[in-house]
């Protein structure tokens, strides 16, 4: 019991400090793919909002 109670008041366990560290780099690593696919993804829709646009100037006059 007594060394129970040493390893939780004598200080946090290196496993849990790393494992926590571990955890905040995977989160780093997941909001920089998330932020890198956002910009994908915008620029995609800008692609195609410009493609679309054009081709709508492309058509030819309706027949009247």
């Amino acid at each position: 019991m007594a060394k129970a109670l040493f390893g939780h008041v004598g200080g946090p366990d290196p496993r849990m400090v790393s494992e926590v560290r571990r955890l905040q780099q995977r989160i780093r690593d997941l909001e920089a793919e998330l932020i890198r696919l956002q910009a994908e993804n915008d620029a995609l829709s800008a692609r195609s909002r410009d493609e679309s646009f054009s081709s709508l100037q492309d058509r030819e006059p309706a027949l009247t």
